[in-house]
């Protein structure tokens, strides 16, 4: 697992929601981030999570060379979560299926 090449793919996500409208400026509630349910599906908006909980946390990890997640997977989610018509829709769910291609076992 290239730690540049998952450097690489959270930057295409964050360009992808820039270049369609979805990039926030302002965080949400900090309460909203204390949801117990996957994705925060109570709290957040999947974009929301993937800028405010995914890349953050991702960025994290990789900063502070701790071990990153094994068998990671949130393209079917958003496969699910997001509309068609969301702008970006296709550009987004590729770039997350590059990235989570990097957490997929050798085997897959």
């Amino acid at each position: 697992m290239s730690t540049h090449l998952i450097i690489q793919r959270l930057q295409q996500v964050e360009a992808v929601m820039r270049e369609h409208g979805h990039w926030q400026t302002h965080a949400p509630a900090a309460e909203a981030f204390n949801s117990t349910q996957p994705f925060c599906l109570d709290t957040l908006q999947p974009l929301e999570w993937l800028q405010w909980v995914l890349l953050p946390r991702m960025q994290a990890l990789l900063n502070a060379g701790a071990a990153l997640p094994q068998n990671f997977a949130v393209t079917p989610y958003y496969e699910m979560a997001l509309p068609p018509t969301t702008p970006g829709h296709a550009a987004l769910l590729l770039t997350l299926s590059q990235l989570d291609a990097l957490f997929a076992p050798p085997d897959a």
